[in-house]
């Protein structure tokens, strides 16, 4: 796998969006499995990064992956 289609795979498995399965169960990105087992720490720390600029840029100072889940309880934030 080359530099570019590995960027382009950890691109689409580091979005917000997750699908969810028939059951309403989150399923990870088909990418996922297309990722080589030595780039899952780096798209760990990937991960950590992307959620701390969400923080930063949210006046509640609450991640993407925070405010999905208190949308999918039905909680409205102050």
């Amino acid at each position: 796998m080359n530099e570019r289609s590995r960027a382009a795979l950890m691109e689409a498995v580091l979005t917000p969006y997750r699908q969810r399965d028939p059951e309403g169960r989150l399923a990870p990105p088909p990418e996922w499995w297309d990722l080589p087992p030595e780039a899952l720490d780096e798209l760990f720390q990937e991960g950590m990064r992307a959620r701390l600029v969400e923080k930063a840029m949210d006046p509640q100072g609450r991640s993407g992956t925070v405010r999905a889940v208190m949308a999918r309880l039905g909680v409205q934030g102050p």
